[in-house]
């Protein structure tokens, strides 16, 4: 019986898969990148809707429905399938799902975002499928037997699948009552609310909080949050605002823009500017085409410029925006443009190439730009590659190949690259890491129901839409999922796809992951019914791995905590910041846009 190469099985680690639980949905088949084996056919589909094509739109009889996320890109990935658009997220139903008036069509399958019922699970259970090169033995373990299956396709003879590598508080701020900056203009008009009352000892304070703009009733996007220097910087709807990070103060005017924000660059650059796209008009054909670079320290207006259209069926309808130093990639939904982020020059474009292979999506670091191409549609050579680009020229520097039957859904590191993908029909999941040269270093193969927060997209792949995972130092960092009480963060080591050591969330609420400083993992406790939401730090040297407490939020807050079900949060300087990424447009609430928290 063949065995990966030098990976022999150990229980509960990399290796043969186990025996799947009772009542599970069978045993990941060994698969995924270069060439995962196609072995015996799985369990029946678990009736989700078909994964959009490789055009990046819905396929025929599916308009409109979401892709999947990814972390188990299905919805709160297991194993990695639990936070995925198909996973269901461990939060409340938020606006995407529940409320009413986002506008896109209510999603109408298990764990789609904002609809999960209470206590379920992820279809992609079990242990994570391990990813094999081109004619490398993989094992395949059904009913409890252990068959030899051979993968196929790829270039690499000697290549196996790979797994890749996922900053002290200074709390400042004035006493008394939070202030809430801006004109009044919010749904709930001017807002006096102290929101530091009742507070008890040993709470953080509210530092300040902003009431959300005026938003349409079928709501709008607030995308974006930046904090750097002084200043804290966020969008929403026609808006960018920018608040003092000591006293919430404006910093500069808002900007506001004639039509709705429709995506931002993510990443700042290192001169601390972005870059906001708006919509051409308001009508049902108007495009994400309209690009504005803004100077977050002074909301200075830089360059502007227009997003071309590509070819048929390759509009700007929807684009994302991403930056690696100087380089801004905009992805539409089957091509890509680079342009020089500090003059908006544009630089190359990436279009359809070699056996009908259409970019799906980008993904950036600090000095990288990978891209996720979907090829053969349809055929019987239907695939997913990933290519690593030069980012200043577009050159292709190198090109893996995924088998047929998986997606790659999420990237969680470009620097070093750590991709997530996902086998609907066997209904299995692996995480890879890969060298700078486009080979894979290992495979995460620890036996987890993961589920970092991941949202999700119609149009595009949003392959760096995950918060709740960190990489740093050759380790990846993952929450797993809380079936009941409090959950775990796994350190994954990523040279051997092993378990470094995990720790257990203070609370009985979720704790996911956010940054590392130093020698310390942040992460972020949810708030619950009657307390707060928790900063702690966990030490990812040493024996020890028990989280310590550096901020415990007011429990008078942890209803507004509570509220923001789709999020973006930061931790930098001591201070807790958190904000919405989606306007609901209700005008019977005076929905809060951004909260800073400190001592």
């Amino acid at each position: 019986m063949s065995q990966p190469p030098n990976q022999p099985p150990q229980p509960g680690g990399f290796g043969a898969p186990q025996d799947p639980p009772p009542g599970g949905f069978g045993a990941p088949t060994p698969p995924p990148p270069q060439g995962p084996p196609s072995g015996p056919p799985q369990q029946p589909g678990y009736g989700y809707p078909q994964q959009p094509g490789p055009y990046g739109q819905p396929q025929p009889g599916q308009p409109g429905q979401p892709q999947p996320g990814q972390p188990g890109p299905y919805g709160q990935q297991p194993g990695p399938y639990n936070s995925g658009p198909y996973a269901a997220q461990p939060q409340q139903p938020g606006p995407y799902g529940q409320q009413p008036g986002y506008g896109y069509p209510q999603p109408q399958f298990p764990g789609a975002p904002g609809t999960p019922p209470p206590g379920s699970r992820n279809p992609f259970k079990g242990k994570p499928a391990l990813a094999i090169g081109a004619a490398v033995a993989a094992l395949l373990v059904i009913g409890g037997s252990v068959w030899a299956v051979t993968a196929t396709g790829g270039d690499d003879k000697d290549e196996k699948p790979v797994a890749g590598k996922s900053d002290d508080p200074k709390p400042s701020g004035s006493g008394g009552a939070p202030v809430n900056p801006g004109d009044g203009s919010g749904d709930g008009g001017e807002d006096t609310e102290d929101l530091n009352e009742g507070r008890q000892a040993g709470e953080s304070k509210v530092l300040w909080y902003k009431e959300a703009p005026d938003a349409p009733g079928s709501g709008a996007d607030a995308p974006g949050m930046w904090v750097t220097g002084d200043t804290a910087v966020k969008a929403a709807y026609k808006q960018v605002f920018a608040y003092g990070v000591g006293d919430g103060k404006p910093a500069w005017d808002p900007i506001t823009f004639p039509e709705e924000i429709c995506a931002v660059t993510p990443q700042k650059t290192a001169a601390d500017k972005i870059v906001v796209a708006y919509m051409s008009g308001s009508s049902d054909r108007a495009k994400c085409n309209q690009m504005q670079e803004i100077d977050l320290a002074t909301g200075a207006k830089g360059w502007k410029g227009e997003v071309e259209d590509g070819e048929l069926f390759d509009s700007a309808l929807s684009v994302e925006l991403n930056v690696s130093d100087n380089v801004m990639m905009v992805g539409r939904s089957q091509s890509g443009t680079a342009y020089d982020v500090t003059s908006g020059k544009k630089l190359y474009d990436k279009k359809r190439y070699g056996d009908a292979c259409f970019p799906a999506g980008f993904a950036t670091g600090p000095t990288s730009i990978v891209q996720v191409a979907s090829c053969g549609a349809g055929g019987n050579n239907e695939h997913d590659e990933v290519q690593g680009l030069d980012p200043k020229t577009g050159k292709v520097l190198w090109t893996y190949k995924y088998e047929k039957g998986w997606r790659v859904e999420r990237a969680y590191s470009v620097d070093p690259l750590v991709v997530y993908a996902t086998n609907e029909e066997k209904k299995v999941w692996n995480i890879s890491t890969f060298t700078s040269k486009g080979t894979v270093l290992e495979q995460v193969g620890v036996d987890e129901d993961f589920a970092p927060e991941c949202g999700w997209a119609i149009l595009d792949r949003d392959l760096q839409g995950c918060e709740g995972v960190a990489v740093a130092a050759g380790t990846l960092y993952l929450p797993t999922e809380a079936t009941s009480g409090a959950n775990e963060i796994v350190a994954i080591d990523l040279a051997t796809g092993k378990e470094k050591w995990r720790a257990k969330s203070p609370a009985d609420e979720s704790m996911i992951p956010m940054k590392v400083e130093g020698d310390q993992l942040i992460a972020y406790v949810r708030p619950s019914y009657d307390a707060g939401g928790q900063i702690v730090s966990i030490a990812t040297g040493g024996n020890s791995h028990e989280p310590a407490k550096l901020l415990q939020n007011p429990q008078g807050v942890a209803d507004i905590e509570n509220s923001f079900y789709s999020k973006d949060i930061d931790w930098v300087d001591g201070r807790f910041y958190i904000s919405t990424t989606r306007l609901t447009g209700n005008d019977e609430s005076k929905e809060k846009l951004m909260l800073a928290f400190g001592k």
